[in-house]
């Protein structure tokens, strides 16, 4: 028997992924080595309370106060050597040129990662992304779709629309938690 899939559109997909994020997050704060019941009471009630909007993803500013924490580093990889600023979201495929699209990355990630979006980024590296910066992209990408008004588009429709991100690398599940880090 398949299972049945959780989204259809783009908000669903969005908050699918990022309630899949939440579970991530507390097995790894918890140091669990997989998930458990709990983790998926998490996700479920974090789906349900976006769908129905009685919840909603966190801010981005939770994420700024994360970025000056965390301090001059990579957020990719956690170096600290040849630093520079890397858009979320590139320039070439229509990413703004603000402080919201800004994280700091090594020289080394950085061309790595070029011009590609940065969840077909993680899968063309084979590992996964610290989850601080998935939760920034998430966050990145439901912006993005609510001032374009398409977070009510179904996902197919947008097949073929050019976006600053690729819907389709939009992570709907995550790796055990033991292989997963919060920050760089």
């Amino acid at each position: 028997m398949s299972k049945v899939k959780k989204y259809e559109t783009v908000e669903e997909l969005i908050f699918w992924s990022y309630s899949n994020l939440a579970m991530a997050h507390t097995a790894v704060e918890r140091g669990q080595e997989k998930y458990g019941t709990f983790n998926y009471i998490i996700r479920s009630k974090l789906f349900k309370g976006l769908k129905d909007g009685t919840m909603s993803m966190r801010t981005i500013f939770d994420d700024e106060k994360v970025k000056l924490e965390t301090g001059m580093i990579c957020n990719y990889c956690g170096s600290n050597e040849k630093l520079s600023l890397d858009h979320v979201f590139a320039q070439k495929r229509g990413g703004k040129d603000d402080a919201d699209n800004l994280i700091f990355a090594c020289r080394s990630c950085n061309s790595s990662k070029g011009k590609k979006d940065l969840m077909e980024w993680m899968e063309y590296r084979g590992s996964f992304l610290p989850l601080m910066v998935i939760r920034r992209y998430l966050k990145l990408v439901h912006k993005y779709c609510k001032e374009h008004e398409i977070l009510e588009r179904r996902v197919e429709e947008l097949k073929h629309t050019e976006l600053p991100f690729k819907l389709e690398f939009i992570p709907t599940k995550y790796p055990k938690p033991i292989g997963l880090k919060m920050n760089a």
